[in-house]
């Protein structure tokens, strides 16, 4: 929905992006040193952040805060998209530091409902169009989004590796 997920949809890097779920704070601040940690990668060695590294470097801040008594552990949790040179990626980094790599999930409060109907109805190979459509219904059937409402949606594909938010009438299209 648009009011909320403009605070927790965030591009990375022109070829990354992730979603949070949690205390949309603590995701500024991790996503602020996400974004300065591929830009100095890009200028180092002249090509984009790979996702490992990437991913790496937010669950090892996130991990950081979980050692020492006083400090607050981040209270968020991210799916991270990519296009890298190995082929498109899903990750999740959740507030342990644990990294996940999954082919298709959802996280949040709706997590668990949406994972059901992903490992029904998600097959590998899904065209851009059907899976937008899968992700309408799914924020339907497990947030209640009415038709009215505006989602956002971004993608990465992999033909151009470009990290984009569709507009509201690309996704009435696939819809």
């Amino acid at each position: 929905m648009k009011n909320s997920s403009l605070e927790k949809i965030f591009q990375i890097d022109e070829h990354a992006g992730a979603v949070a779920s949690g205390l949309l704070a603590d995701a500024r601040v991790l996503m602020t040193q996400a974004r300065i940690k591929a830009q100095v990668y890009r200028i180092t060695y002249e090509e984009p952040i790979d996702i490992w590294t990437l991913v790496r470097s937010i669950a090892d801040r996130m991990q950081l805060s979980t050692l020492y008594a006083g400090i607050r552990p981040y209270g968020v949790s991210f799916l991270i998209g990519c296009v890298d040179s190995t082929g498109s990626h899903l990750m999740e980094a959740d507030p342990s530091g644990m990294v996940y790599e999954w082919l298709a999930h959802a996280i949040g409060k709706g997590g668990i409902a949406a994972n059901k109907i992903l490992k029904q109805k998600w097959k590998p190979g899904i065209s851009e169009k059907d899976a937008v459509k899968l992700a309408v219904e799914i924020l339907r059937k497990v947030e209640g989004v009415r038709p009215s409402e505006e989602i956002e949606i971004a993608v990465i594909r992999e033909e151009d590796k470009k990290f984009r938010r569709l507009t509201t009438q690309e996704i009435k299209k696939m819809v």
